[in-house]
């Protein structure tokens, strides 16, 4: 058994001169917010299957997300597709020569797009392309009457997984919808020809929420769901049928939960699960008696076990793990050479080293990145030793003029410990008693980790205008066990809420933050967590930032058909009661903890802001929060991006809205605050 305490280096020293040569922002002022904001320049660069090749996405800042290949020997470059009318969206290699990829449009908010992904293929040469999926999402005119070649319809989507790789075919997923509430209610997987079209379906067993292709890329393993159960089946090769291996309560406290992760040789199943502790951790799952190995593979001190399996040359050869940074462990001893010798090049950032799922060729992919860099993307020779830029996520932003995150452990008041992350203004790390005015970021979701030691855009951009930022995993936060997610259930402005501003006393007693200057803010359950704070702590925040906040807790979690939530229906009718409440039974809870019917009780100003097509958290929430608030608050503000939804997906609304927080923090806790 492996076990990890953290794998984040303490990487404080400037980056080496080759990696800090990026173009940056002059140094006598702050970088601009569109450095901070606009979609990445490179991304999402993946190895072919031999190695010999590299494909990402690039922006060129003139025209849509392309798709472009690089033949890492000559250093050819070559264009795979781009479109007039929309940007390359998710991509996969379907062998060494092919590609296959869907489109998405980031030129609309989502409130203003009126097509599906659709899927594409096309050689890495960009010769050969076939459409393979409509884009439109409505049927087309029966009675036209030209030939058309295959293609199949809106609703037949990319699998996050790749095949075999080892022929022209993929396996994709077409989701059956629920017609009255347009909620995906099962997938199923076909087997498409990038060439010709041709389909083929499998046997769904029953109402598959998710498939799991094994490590030889063939359908192994399916979740499926029905009312509050969750199933895992196991398609057996020796029978060629399905099999169930458990059955799960999918919300609450129950035993025997296992997420099912991938398969290694002999048919090995590898699990993500707590197994009676506190922390999850990767287990060994025996298929042929239906139970997990005693002792888990690999297990983290302080942190859950969260991440995927590395696979090259046929077999398992490491694991990529989250703790407060990613890394990787590696099971192979070659690889983990490798990395060594990597991280002896890169010293100053944390690197992620993927090697290609069949070798041909020296190349492997790596990916740098720190708390002060964006995302690198290099490429490692194992024969020269030589290691050289591809690419980099955001050129434009310069990592000397970058802040310092760390992560600290608070107690709070009845004694659980709350990570907490802390961003520093460069230049204030030193100082013994800093004093700085503080925004406390509440990350979203609630049920979910908020952050993790990397390049953050939203508390590098507030730390560049001279902000401390703390950003606390309050408890509900997943990642850091059982007893921290659970001890959050149905804590929504009571626990929860303590716990952030048990988090910003601490930043004030260590000498970090003036308690005269402190803003709370965050998106939608941050939002929340804003308007609550400034409801129970008012001496503590002198104002708050609210954008696609939830602000009443009935309407959150009642069914309302006045619009479409993207809320599945299955999550609110089970899984909401578990981790929220009832509306009903816990009407008084929900009244004393919902800040719309708390408004009265809201004196400091608060930066409102809405999306107008938000299918999580209808805008109409905010507009009546936005009247309730003016009585006792005339010095809030309201916003409105009509055709954006749940957060912002333009780049332009993005700058739109982070300058009305620099103004809006400058006036209420920056320089031109009055004293």
């Amino acid at each position: 058994m492996m076990r990890i305490a953290h794998l984040h280096l303490a990487l404080r020293t400037a980056l080496p001169a080759a990696l800090a040569a990026l173009p940056g922002p002059a140094a006598a002022a702050p970088p601009a917010i569109e450095s901070f904001f606009n979609h990445p320049s490179f991304s999402d660069a993946e190895l072919s299957p031999d190695g010999r090749y590299v494909a990402f996405k690039v922006n060129n800042g003139k025209e849509r997300d392309g798709l472009a290949v690089v033949e890492l020997d000559t250093r050819k470059v070559s264009g795979v597709a781009r479109f007039s009318d929309a940007d390359i969206g998710k991509f996969q290699w379907v062998n060494n020569q092919r590609l296959v990829f869907d489109t998405v449009d980031l030129a609309e908010a989502p409130g203003a797009v009126r097509y599906a992904p659709g899927m594409y293929a096309a050689n890495r040469d960009g010769s050969d392309m076939r459409q393979l999926v409509e884009r439109a999402t409505y049927a087309r005119d029966s009675t036209q009457t030209s030939i058309r070649t295959r293609v199949l319809p809106f609703n037949v989507y990319l699998l996050s997984q790749v095949g075999a790789q080892d022929s022209d075919s993929i396996y994709v997923q077409r989701a059956n919808f629920n017609e009255v509430r347009n909620e995906v209610k099962s997938y199923d997987l076909l087997r498409m020809n990038t060439v010709n079209g041709a389909v083929e379906t499998l046997t769904r067993p029953g109402e598959v929420q998710s498939w799991l292709l094994d490590q030889n890329g063939a359908p192994r393993l399916v979740l499926t769901e029905e009312q509050d159960k969750t199933s895992v089946m196991y398609l057996d090769p020796a029978q060629n049928s399905w099999r169930k291996l458990a059955s799960f309560a999918s919300y609450g406290l129950t035993t025997g939960v296992f997420t099912p992760l991938g398969f290694g040789a002999n048919s090995k199943l590898y699990v993500s699960a707590q197994h009676g502790k506190d922390k999850r951790g990767l287990y060994t799952y025996d298929l042929a008696r239906s139970g997990m190995d005693k002792d888990a593979l690999l297990e983290l001190a302080d942190y859950d076990f969260s991440g995927a399996l590395v696979y090259s040359q046929g077999r398992m050869v490491g694991v990529e793990l989250l703790s407060d940074a990613r890394g990787t462990t590696w099971l192979d001893p070659a690889m983990a050479a490798v990395q060594q010798a990597v991280d002896a090049l890169l010293p100053d950032t944390a690197n992620i080293v993927r090697p290609p799922r069949r070798p041909q060729s020296p190349w492997m992919l790596v990916e740098a990145f720190s708390d002060k860099q964006p995302a690198l993307y290099l490429v490692y020779n194992t024969e020269t030793k030589a290691l050289s830029k591809i690419g980099a996520a955001q050129p434009a932003v310069d990592p000397a003029a970058m802040a310092q995150q760390d992560l600290h452990r608070v107690t709070a008041r009845d004694g659980l410990v709350i990570p907490t992350w802390l961003t520093l203004p460069k230049g204030s790390e030193k100082q013994a008693k800093k004093m700085l005015p503080m925004v406390v970021l509440v990350h979203g979701g609630p049920y979910v980790r908020g952050n993790e030691w990397q390049w953050e855009a939203q508390a590098q951009f507030l730390a560049s205008r001279g902000y401390a930022v703390l950003q606390p995993e309050f408890r509900g936060s997943t990642g850091f066990g059982a007893r921290h997610a659970h001890s959050g259930w149905k804590q929504w402005g009571l626990a929860m809420q303590d716990d952030v501003a048990d988090a910003t006393r601490w930043a004030v007693a260590q000498g970090i933050a003036d308690p005269k200057r402190i803003c709370i803010a965050g998106a939608s359950y941050g939002g929340y967590a804003t308007l609550m704070g400034l409801v129970k702590d008012p001496q503590l925040y002198q104002c708050g930032i609210s954008w696609a906040g939830v602000s009443d807790l009935t309407m959150l979690a009642s069914q309302n058909n006045r619009f479409v939530s993207d809320m599945g229906d299955t999550y609110r009718q089970f899984g909401l009661p578990v981790l929220l409440g009832d509306p009903v039974k816990d009407a008084a809870r929900f009244k004393a903890t919902s800040p719309l019917q708390q408004a009265a009780a809201i004196h400091r100003p608060v930066l409102l802001a809405h999306g107008g097509a938000d299918q999580r958290v209808p805008v109409a929430q905010t507009k009546l929060l936005y009247d309730a608030l003016k009585p006792g608050s005339p010095d809030s503000e309201l916003v409105i991006y009509g055709d954006e939804g749940h957060g912002w997906t333009l780049p332009k609304t993005r700058v739109d809205f982070w300058g009305r927080v620099e103004k809006f923090l400058d006036r209420h806790i920056g320089p031109n605050a009055a004293r």
